[in-house]
């Protein structure tokens, strides 16, 4: 009998279109070695084009959901995605603050094309209940104006937007600067020290599902063992060749390729070129006391 595989839970809205969300998820958790495993709260009509209708489920089906995975096959690390509303945020909260397991906390508020994902009635939800049960936080600049208010508009302001977030309770806060111009730059602190993590930008408007891949990723990394560091690292290189391989799909924005490493080094392209020039740089240093 083979050993059980490592175990990740996504707790996330479903993309129609493929591209982000719970498929995203589940693709990123077996490209990085995991079984991935699902709890739905939400689903999209959604294309490259946007979104065009979302449905919540109901806080009782996102519960069942859970406590069946949870109580019979266990979880090794939790990510969540799309939690449109209060009650879903509150319900989702008050489950993974009964879990010992890592989890990862991806504070969805808008789609790649500008679409709510998050009614502005549920940020209190977001800030006082489920960030405290996140061991990673992943905002990105747009969710960290969402809830702390504060604008990052240059790389010198990823500190203070870590800061704003950081007293919300998450243990890590690993800001994405990838709307920023240059080199797609995130950090990654607990507050006392800081991990400055860089990729070369992609020359690809195909991106959509980059946010859910990433947090995905580092969810699988965090079940396999990894330290925080290391699996946002390794996270962080995963994304980057997803990235470089993302592919035309509609008349929109296409996705990130999820697949991308079983590709041959030709079909690959950029993607290999990018992984060969040391796509992560990964600078730690300690905050001075104050």
């Amino acid at each position: 009998m083979s050993t059980p595989p490592v175990r990740v839970l996504t707790v996330a809205g479903s993309d129609s279109g493929g591209g982000a969300g719970i498929q995203a998820d589940l693709k990123t958790m077996l490209a990085c070695g995991t079984h991935g495993m699902s709890v739905l709260t939400a689903v999209t009509a959604q294309n490259s084009l946007g979104v065009q209708g979302a449905w919540d489920l109901p806080a009782e089906a996102v519960r069942a959901q859970f406590r069946s995975v949870v109580d019979d096959i266990g979880v090794q690390a939790v990510k969540t995605g799309m939690l449109s509303s209060p009650e879903l945020v509150e319900t989702v909260a008050a489950l993974l603050s009964e879990l010992r397991a890592p989890v990862v906390i991806d504070p969805v508020g808008v789609s790649k094309h500008g679409d709510a994902l998050l009614a502005t009635e549920a940020l209190d939800a977001v800030r006082t209940k489920l960030l405290p049960t996140a061991t990673v936080a992943t905002p990105n600049l747009d969710e960290i104006t969402q809830l702390t208010g504060l604008r990052a508009r240059t790389e010198a302001d990823l500190p203070r937007a870590a800061a704003a977030l950081l007293p919300y309770g998450p243990k890590w806060v690993l800001v994405k600067g990838g709307h920023l111009p240059g080199d797609a730059v995130d950090l990654l602190t607990d507050g006392s020290e800081e991990h400055w993590l860089r990729a070369p930008r992609q020359d690809n408007r195909h991106t959509h599902g980059t946010g859910c891949t990433l947090a995905a990723a580092i969810a699988a990394g965090l079940a396999r063992g990894r330290s925080v560091p290391q699996a946002v690292a390794e996270a962080k290189t995963y994304v980057t060749g997803a990235l470089s391989a993302g592919f035309p799909l509609g008349a929109g924005i296409g996705p990130v390729h999820h697949g991308w490493r079983g590709l041959t080094e030709e079909a690959r392209g950029d993607a290999a070129d990018a992984l060969t020039d040391h796509v992560v740089t990964d600078c730690v240093a300690k905050i001075p006391d104050t």
